[in-house]
């Protein structure tokens, strides 16, 4: 592959004239300007200012100094506004002599992307100097959902790591946190409603999420650009509602004569939803009139997968009310408990996504809904999982918008290079059989990090730099797709994010100038410490040489 020039951005812009001429910054004169004032800008400026000035040695260097950016918005910004699924995130940049800088952008978000971008194009030379080359950058994203999924029931996720995480997903450009945020295993969410959900279900009283954690992260977030999609699973996964709520779930009847009775490993004493009583979904409604006002966000993950059968054939009460309500298939029970729940969320004005598993079970729904696609033979050798573009291929055919996730699943770890990124890189989510029509009803994807064996700890490090190439396969053109001249720029670029505190494990060997995670950053020299440096390193030198002609 080819190496990279300094101060390449990841991901790789649509449009980048580099020139080999260079300007020079200097900290005590450099400034942003914006034509509009908005709180997201106001703290983007501070939040680069430290970016672009990052290392403490960096110092201004001889030659034509860059002032400053320029930063011009073409739409108003909204107060209190949230990013939406379908935002401008295009901006172009102009660096050259003998003025300032600029970018420009139709919306705040478009100008965060393009403030990220410059921010990297920022480079030092051997002497400490700062420099940034004369550039014409135009960019847009090619997708416009580029998801990150983090896990937060099997193992609880420390507030500082989720910030981190969305601090990471600002510098690769993702907009969208699908937060799973419970399961059978854990109930951290503190609801207003159902209180005794996390005081029963949560791992502990510190594992928790309060409301105003929940309203800092989605603020956070909300600064960066990035939605808050929350997924609350049902009706499997549903464990964790029922150690407050019990009969929300459907009683198994294992030895076919006893309600309450395990038949392992088919199934446990009680598990799935009851889709047959009222109960069922009158909880759900005041518990989901809860989340649609928390999560501003106009779409709410339903989850709807792995929803196993054997529970629910093994109850005499689903049979008959199968047998009343004329279904012959369980299929048609599952599409039934979907039906159901995604009209109350219409109710409540929320639009929905969902796993793939109730298209692949002829399930009918919405045309709006958004199909996450996550099964891939590699996934699971021991189910008849098939490709995920023959998925892809038979969802997009009944019409419904799709977020890939299948080749994305980051908790599969593996040794080397390839393993552990470029295959994400090589991944083409427009790569099934379909028509041009079809493939336009790909929005997205999503790179997954489920929580089994991944908490805190580990997180970040494996999240990242892998979930970087996630994001510049779903922002840049499809064209790009050299992964041996991108492990020069990814390598370049986990090193930016190694300086900004993200400990995003090395693909390549080598290190990082002069700073690694865990060090003291480098604090500036002056040039009579460093006259005095050079003094003692001639006299050891020195004594070295007279102590050696002694011996």
């Amino acid at each position: 592959g080819n190496r990279a020039p300094p101060g390449a951005p990841w991901p790789l812009p649509r449009e980048w004239e580099n020139s080999t001429q260079t300007l020079t910054l200097d900290k005590t004169s450099f400034n942003f300007k914006s034509n509009i004032n908005c709180d997201i800008i106001d703290e983007a400026f501070k939040r680069y200012k430290d970016y672009v000035f990052i290392d403490p040695s960096g110092r201004p260097g001889n030659g034509d100094k860059l002032e400053g950016i320029d930063l011009n918005i073409k739409s108003p910004c909204k107060v209190n506004g949230y990013p939406s699924a379908e935002e401008n995130e295009s901006y172009t940049i102009s660096i050259s002599v003998g003025k300032r800088g600029s970018i420009e952008a139709e919306t705040v978000w478009g100008a965060l992307r393009g403030l990220e971008t410059f921010s990297q194009l920022i480079w030092l030379t051997n002497e400490k100097f700062l420099q940034v080359n004369v550039t014409t950058i135009r960019d847009w994203p090619r997708f416009s959902y580029r998801g990150i999924m983090i896990d937060t029931a099997r193992h609880y996720q420390p507030l500082p790591i989720i910030y981190k995480n969305l601090d990471a997903m600002e510098q690769n450009k993702f907009n969208v946190l699908h937060w799973h945020i419970v399961d059978d295993q854990s109930f951290p969410y503190v609801s207003r409603t159902f209180a005794n959900l996390s005081s029963l279900g949560a791992y502990s009283q510190k594992h928790l999420y309060t409301q105003k954690d929940v309203a800092d992260i989605i603020q956070y977030a909300r600064m960066r650009g990035i939605r808050v999609i929350p997924e609350f699973d049902t009706p499997g996964h549903t464990i964790g509602f029922s150690k407050a709520f019990p009969d929300l779930l459907t009683p198994c009847w294992g030895d076919g004569k006893t309600p309450y009775t395990p038949n392992y490993p088919e199934h446990a004493p009680a598990e799935i939803l009851n889709p047959i009583q009222n109960y069922t979904y009158d909880f759900l409604r005041t518990f989901f009139s809860e989340i649609v006002d928390v999560f501003p966000d106009p779409f709410k993950h339903m989850g709807m997968d792995e929803v196993y059968y054997a529970c629910w054939k093994s109850n005499p009460n689903i049979t008959e009310f199968m047998s009343q309500n004329g279904m012959t298939g369980y299929n048609q029970l599952e599409q039934y408990y979907a039906q159901k729940l995604l009209n109350i969320m219409e109710e409540l004005g929320s639009k929905y996504m969902i796993w793939q598993e109730p298209i692949d079970n002829n399930v009918t729904l919405q045309k709006d809904a958004i199909v996450n696609v996550w099964k891939d033979t590699y996934l699971n050798p021991n189910k008849p999982f098939d490709k995920w573009q023959n998925y892809i291929s038979r969802i997009a055919k009944k019409g419904y918008k799709i977020v890939l996730a299948a080749p994305w699943y980051l908790n599969y770890i593996a040794y080397g290079y390839r393993e552990m990124w470029m295959k994400y890189y090589e991944t083409e989510p427009l790569d099934f059989e379909g028509t041009d029509e079809e493939k336009k009803l790909v929005i997205g994807g999503q790179a997954c990090l489920w929580a089994e064996y991944v908490d805190g700890t580990n997180l970040l490090s494996r999240m990242w730099p892998r979930a970087s190439a996630v994001g510049e396969r779903l922002w840049s053109a499809r064209e790009v797709n050299d992964s041996n001249s991108a492990a020069f720029r990814l390598d370049q670029h986990r090193c930016r994010m190694v300086n900004r505190g993200i400990p995003a494990q090395p693909i390549l060997n080598g290190y990082c100038g002069d700073y690694e995670y865990g060090m003291d950053k480098e604090t500036p020299v002056s040039a009579s410490y460093k006259n005095i440096i050079n003094t003692h390193v001639f006299v050891v030198v020195l004594l070295n040489v007279l102590t050696t002609s002694i011996i």
